[in-house]
């Protein structure tokens, strides 16, 4: 696929980097900024193309005549969105993804009809980033809490701890604590490697385990992995940019929220909107302030500033403060993995969960939903199975009989209003939607093959 990239920031380096790294793609990347696009191209195999992405002659000369998809990523809605129209105006690009930050836009539709702008698909960083830390809030020691089928289906992350029921025991003994209760585990990490998950595979404390499960049952699978918390009530979110203002916006009705903005402009815009919010106007790396604010009685802390120094040092002494919880909005990839899982529990990556919006689009055959795990390493898919048993290599077949690449777990099927978990014996029907678990990526393009229309067996 040709994919031409609009924009070299966090976001679309990110981009530049997944997509590039598949064979099937050949990406280009446009950016005015010279010695990034320098950069990019000595450590990717990429074009690179200098000039304002909006310009027709700069999307000419990124090839936008042959491309198959532009992603605009710039850090103007309005460069994105004119960048689209002109993709279709003049080239007939197929597919046109956008970047939309203000929700001056985002929130009128009637903008991307028939008619309006050609934007296909709109992304928000800052929606998917606030949704995603609203997951974590609503599940308590939850790593990563992802959704399928419409959050029929949900594909949970969590570090084991002493004092979970499973830990120390076979994943075998799982059915005989949990007997009313289907749930399948889809891969387990220890110290940093992939362990396949099997019926004497023994739970460790320290393990990070990811298991799928139908939303009614996510509770009582969270408790087999560590001893059970209770729900979350207060909440301290520092920064009151787009992403903590939505926060504090979408907790404020069942939550205790406290917001801490530096800013006294931006501190004073916040409460006057916000209704149910406690708004201040300091420093969240403020020791005095913190303890004003009773932080050893917050139950989550989370720092969701534009600079993640200040992001990791403000969970860091909020956790030193007695908070329970604490999670840091980190960009570098390198911080993160540095971080997480010591003093800040959890380490939010804006380029990994917005990536998954972006594969979704890309993935051969039919792909409903992609997250990217482990900054980018893994991936989770739902794919859609098509056709019969003579034209698909899986639709009319049992789990067992299906030839999956190597780290690949089939966790889970929703077929209508269904929720299947996968056993050796489940066949797999048409139009049922299948959620795999890919602890190698570079295996994506053979899952992908597995759920194109038409194809045949070898």
């Amino acid at each position: 696929m040709k994919i031409i990239i609009l924009g070299a920031g966090q976001v679309g380096r990110t981009a530049a980097y997944q997509l590039s790294r598949e064979q099937a793609n050949a990406v280009t990347v446009v950016d005015t900024n010279d010695e990034i696009l320098r950069d990019l191209q000595d450590r990717l195999d990429i074009r690179t193309v200098v000039g304002n992405a909006a310009h027709p002659a700069i999307l000419e000369a990124a090839g936008c005549e042959t491309a198959d998809m532009i992603v605009a990523l710039t850090n103007s809605d309005e460069v994105n969105m004119v960048a689209c129209q002109v993709a279709h105006s003049l080239y007939g690009t197929p597919t046109k993804i956008a970047r939309i930050r203000s929700s001056d836009y985002s929130l009128r539709p009637e903008l991307f009809q028939e008619g309006g702008l050609h934007v296909d698909v709109m992304i928000s960083p800052e929606q998917l980033v606030t949704e995603h830390v609203g997951r974590l809030i609503r599940y308590p020691g939850a790593l990563q809490v992802l959704d399928f089928a419409g959050g029929r289906v949900r594909l949970i992350g969590m570090r084991a701890v002493e004092g979970g029921q499973l830990v120390g025991h076979q994943l075998r003994e799982l059915r005989d604590h949990i007997p009313k209760r289907d749930v399948r585990v889809a891969a387990i990490y220890r110290k940093g490697r992939s362990i396949q998950p099997e019926g004497d595979t023994v739970i460790e404390a320290g393990d990070e385990v990811f298991f799928i499960a139908a939303r009614d049952d996510i509770r009582t699978m969270m408790k087999e992995l560590r001893t059970e918390e209770d729900p979350v009530k207060r909440v301290v979110i520092a920064g009151a940019g787009n992403i903590g203002f939505r926060l504090a916006r979408a907790l404020e009705a069942s939550n205790q929220v406290k917001l801490i903005e530096r800013d006294p402009k931006r501190a004073r815009r916040a409460a006057e909107i916000l209704n149910r919010t406690l708004v201040l106007s300091g420093d969240a790396a403020d020791e005095e302030l913190l303890l004003e604010e009773n932080i050893d009685d917050a139950d989550v802390f989370v720092s969701l500033t534009n600079a993640e120094e200040a992001n990791i040092l403000s969970a860091m002494l909020a956790k030193r403060l007695g908070a329970h919880r604490v999670m840091a909005l980190i960009n570098k990839p390198s911080y993160a993995e540095l971080m997480e899982g010591g003093t800040i529990d959890v380490a939010i990556s804006p380029q990994t969960i917005t990536i998954g919006a972006l594969l979704a689009h890309v993935r051969r055959g039919d792909v409903a939903r992609v997250h990217s795990l482990r900054r980018g390493a893994a991936e989770a898919i739902e794919a859609i199975a098509h056709g019969d048993s003579h034209s698909s290599p899986v639709v009319g077949r049992t789990i067992e009989d299906i030839v999956l690449p190597p780290g690949t777990t089939l966790g889970a099927i929703v077929r209508g209003s269904d929720v299947i978990m996968a056993h050796h014996d489940t066949v797999i029907e048409a139009d049922d939607h299948v959620i795999l678990f890919l602890t190698d990526r570079r295996h994506v393009e053979a899952v992908g093959r597995l759920f194109q229309a038409g194809a045949r067996l070898r």
